[in-house]
């Protein structure tokens, strides 16, 4: 066996070459979803609230199959806190953040800004900020503002980008990351 060392090449590095390769070549719709494969066959999230003091960690996919419960903790959690409204959040959105979590290869959980919007929500953000759509994905459970501490607005976009998967909206000044499952398309700066 080859030391890698030597050659200024670690395993997390060669990992991550094979990671972006792999976000290269795959299908379209399914890069989250190949993303995540090759860990046992498990998905998971990490996420808190600063609005609401919540976090969650867990493991919401195992082998082929989305755990019902867990699911429904991750509709609560990503609930309008605002109004506390709950609404089923579409899981390929879950997804495409956890696979760019994974491509970014942190441990810091995403800050939740925005998960699911209720109308009256949205209506009153759009109100305020030319930035909020007035049917928004947040509106049907398919949209999520993130942020990191550990990693830029643009790195985490790339991240998500690279998924290939929906949406990724840049908001730097506000420094945040939107990701959706709708259709692939960026926008911001």
């Amino acid at each position: 066996m080859t030391d890698l060392g030597q050659f200024g090449v670690t395993r997390r590095g060669l990992l991550g070459v094979f990671a972006a390769t792999a976000a290269v070549a795959a299908p379209t719709y399914s890069k989250a979803f190949g993303l995540l494969t090759g860990s046992g066959d498990i998905r998971r999230i990490r996420m808190y609230s600063g609005r609401t003091g919540e976090s969650i960690d867990t493991i919401y996919w195992i082998e082929g199959e989305y755990i019902p419960e867990v699911v429904k903790e991750i509709n609560y959690f990503m609930r309008d806190w605002r109004s506390n409204e709950t609404h089923d959040m579409d899981v390929r959105t879950v997804d495409i953040m956890a696979a760019s979590h994974r491509l970014m290869d942190v441990s810091e959980p995403y800050m939740l800004l925005s998960g699911y919007r209720c109308p009256k929500t949205n209506a009153m953000l759009r109100s305020k900020s030319s930035g909020v759509a007035k049917n928004s994905l947040h509106l049907k459970g398919q949209a999520a503002d993130l942020r990191l501490k550990s990693r830029s607005v643009g790195q985490m976009a790339k991240a998500a980008a690279a998924c290939s998967s929906g949406g990724v909206g840049k908001y730097s000044r506000s420094n945040f990351v939107h990701m959706d499952c709708g259709p692939v398309r960026s926008w911001g700066g």
